[in-house]
């Protein structure tokens, strides 16, 4: 099995949650991958404290994974020549969007994504807001065009989630598919 390298940026569209429940995820993956990176913008950081009412964010170096400033770019990540393979923007706000749809590099959450793409490695945003106008959309097939994967914060109901961190993991769960984890067999699938 492949052990993956992967980064996770967390930005400041509403959602912790969805952070919160990929991070326990890999958690439960650790066998899949080698290191896993966090980064979070400044907007993360309040929207956490606000939405989940504490910054346990950084319990999660205490699991083996490392967290970095917004502001590292000597990070691993930061450089092709590392070879993190996936990276996902759990919540991803529409200001990260546009800015890696516009290849600008301003902090590390989007040169780490401009690296994804250009070395055309898995990079997943879990966009998170809602309506979407022209130049959200106009984003999101840019970076569909570059070989990015928009994945909307969209949960599914037909499992019968019953506590929002279910809800959130129908999401995070897809993501996962879509980034090549392995999930366990309890995963619910459609039609099975």
């Amino acid at each position: 099995m492949n052990r993956h390298k992967i980064v996770i940026a967390i930005t400041g569209a509403s959602g912790s949650v969805y952070a919160k429940v990929l991070l326990d995820r890999l958690l439960h993956l650790h066998e899949q991958w080698e290191s896993v990176g966090i980064v979070m913008s400044d907007n993360a950081k309040q929207v956490w404290q606000a939405e989940l009412g504490n910054t346990l964010y950084e319990s999660y170096t205490q699991a083996g994974i490392t967290y970095y400033d917004k502001h590292d770019f000597s990070a691993p990540f930061a450089s092709g020549s590392a070879q993190y393979n996936i990276m996902l923007v759990v919540p991803c706000s529409m200001g990260t969007l546009g800015r890696i749809a516009q290849g600008i590099s301003n902090d590390l959450v989007t040169r780490a994504a401009d690296v994804a793409l250009k070395e055309r490695r898995k990079l997943l945003l879990m966009v998170r807001e809602t309506p979407y106008h022209l130049i959200h959309i106009k984003n999101m097939e840019t970076v569909t065009l570059a070989g990015g994967i928009i994945c909307p914060a969209t949960p599914s109901f037909y499992s019968q989630p019953t506590t929002i961190e279910a809800v959130a993991a129908t999401v995070v769960d897809r993501m996962l598919d879509l980034a090549g984890l392995q999930l366990p067999n309890s995963t619910y699938r459609w039609g099975s």
